[in-house]
């Protein structure tokens, strides 16, 4: 479903990488299309079948004036997730995903008796991996050539869990977590964390499908306003890529900063969630 997507994906997170060390210039298409080995043509229509809009309007979605007066209208985290609620055609893309976290029992017993299903599957952003208990999801991860060390860090986790690969179980996961052309089903999740961890990933949860917040935001919204450090450790150790949306809180000044998964994708998915926020207004 999304291979066409997957293999475009590779040629538009070379574009946003470049822009990215290159944006105080403002490169021109022909200078973005040359640099990804593609004429201007040719580079327009594929990002364009991608994010459904032209570089250029997706580009200024990434400014940083663009996105520090987007920060500073959203102050209220809750608030901005309560307003976007009002609005059926926005929630279009909002997963409804619920939280479950480990017992005591099955922490210190490494997943003994658990059953994790695994696969690898393309998506907009990408290849990835997913990993799928009967209780939700543990693990969604980017591939970026590690499929070896995903599957070590998944069997250090789970020790004495039962792994099995499955792509055909876990490719209904893939298809509801990346679908883009109408609602999808809620999703449960799995997770092993610390209570302050799952606090930040519940608050990440509330910023609104196209949005984004800071780390002060979300410290806000969870009252530590003096615990900044410890909030962007909890947010950079989020175990599901994209479900957990980590990838909407920036830097305050309004510059994307880092991702667990790669700027230039973090980049990559702020701006195609906002053009597929404009695309949905649009209709």
């Amino acid at each position: 479903m999304f291979m066409t997507n997957d293999i475009n994906y590779n040629r538009v997170e070379n574009a946003i990488r470049y822009l990215s060390g290159n944006f105080r210039h403002q490169p021109s298409l022909e200078e973005i299309a040359e640099h990804v080995h593609l004429s201007p043509f040719h580079f327009q229509r594929i990002f364009t079948e991608w994010a459904g809009i032209s570089p250029k309007k997706f580009l200024q979605y990434l400014t940083v004036s663009a996105l520090k007066e987007e920060l500073q209208q959203s102050n209220n985290l809750i608030e901005s997730a309560e307003k976007v609620g009002l609005s059926a055609q926005s929630r279009v893309y909002d997963l409804f995903v619920n939280i479950e976290s480990v017992t005591p029992q099955e922490y210190k017993t490494m997943g003994d008796g658990l059953r994790i299903e695994y696969g690898f599957h393309s998506s907009p952003f990408g290849e990835y991996f997913v990993a799928n208990t009967e209780r939700g999801i543990c693990s969604l991860s980017f591939v970026d050539n590690n499929k070896e060390e995903l599957l070590s860090a998944l069997s250090n986790k789970w020790k004495n869990a039962n792994l099995i690969h499955h792509q055909k179980n876990t490719k209904a996961l893939a298809e509801n977590i990346f679908a883009v052309d109408g609602p999808r089903q809620p999703v449960h999740v799995l997770l092993k964390g610390t209570k302050f961890q799952l606090k930040v990933w519940e608050a990440l949860l509330k910023i609104p499908f196209g949005s984004v917040s800071s780390y002060r935001g979300i410290a806000s919204a969870i009252d530590q306003n003096n615990a900044m450090r410890a909030v962007g450790s909890a947010i950079g150790s989020n175990p599901l890529a994209f479900l957990i949306p980590c990838h909407r809180v920036i830097r305050s000044e309004g510059i994307i900063g880092e991702y667990h998964w790669g700027s230039a994708r973090k980049a990559a998915i702020i701006g195609w969630e906002k053009s597929q926020n404009a695309l949905q207004s649009a209709i």
